[in-house]
């Protein structure tokens, strides 16, 4: 009798541990696949911020997201810096020299920042990734020159490993990913079907909210064929809610918050 009790701890203990274990890993899927939230150009809506500023960035990191978006450009001599519009304050961007960029202050008061001095400051000071995109310029030769430089000060910052890239241009993410065929990179247009995007090798699709709402059959064919899904720039509770039941894998958004909200209420 006392050998058959003996044994039937045994087991039980076992069932036990077995059990733990599932629930571990279960919890565990569950964790990685939760919809992550991308703070867009920062988190550049809370106070001192400003978009795709040092100060944006910091607070992104401050709340814990996924990661932040930002936007590079190059000027006509050369130099990467961090802005969304080509024409800023009456100033041409890609047809100014940097000097003339470094003197126009955000609304926060930072001047604007070259790449260098932004992955500089932010590489020891955040923990999230970088969602770096880089914008179309007036020429092919123009972008294949701007990608290298990127890679270049991405590289020398030892942040390879933190560096996500999009872009709307076909040509940009082409060149990317000869130059880094192990980088992560996803095109941001929204013209291409999810077939396509994998037979150009890039890791996924990050199209607009209007984009995915036309083709929500997008989201399973991408997953399908082992693509991650972005969606861009999901500003409201309903559109937020749209991609979390269509279970994209990134949200980017200029609430961030309120995403992470959302995203931990429905549990996905």
């Amino acid at each position: 009798m006392e050998v058959l009790l003996k044994f039937a701890m045994f087991k039980f203990n076992n069932m036990k541990k077995n059990f733990l274990l599932a629930l571990f890993v279960l919890v565990s899927a569950s964790m990685l696949a939760q919809v992550k939230v991308i703070a867009h150009r920062g988190y550049w809506k809370a106070d001192g911020s400003a978009q795709n500023s040092l100060a944006s960035f910091a607070k992104a990191d401050s709340i814990g997201v996924f990661g932040s978006e930002f936007d590079v450009m190059m000027t006509s001599d050369g130099v990467i810096v961090l802005n969304h519009d080509n024409v800023f304050q009456g100033v041409d961007i890609q047809n100014s020299d940097y000097d003339s960029v470094k003197k126009l202050k955000l609304v926060n008061g930072e001047h604007i920042p070259s790449l260098d001095e932004f992955l500089s400051a932010m590489a020891n000071t955040t923990k999230i990734k970088f969602i770096l995109e880089i914008k179309s310029l007036a020429t092919v030769e123009k972008e294949n020159i701007a990608v290298s430089k990127i890679v270049e000060s991405v590289k020398k910052h030892n942040l390879m490993d933190r560096v996500d890239y999009i872009s709307f241009s076909l040509n940009v993410c082409q060149t990317l990913k000869k130059v880094l065929p192990e980088a992560d990179i996803y095109y941001l247009e929204g013209d291409l079907a999810p077939d396509r995007i994998k037979k150009e090798g890039f890791a996924g699709i990050d199209y607009s909210v209007g984009a995915l709402k036309k083709h929500p059959e997008w989201i399973k064919e991408a997953h399908n064929l082992g693509l991650k899904v972005n969606i861009w720039t999901v500003n409201s509770e309903e559109n937020m809610k749209f991609a979390i039941e269509n279970g994209v894998d990134f949200i980017t958004t200029d609430y961030p918050e309120l995403a992470k909200k959302l995203v931990t209420e429905t549990g996905k």
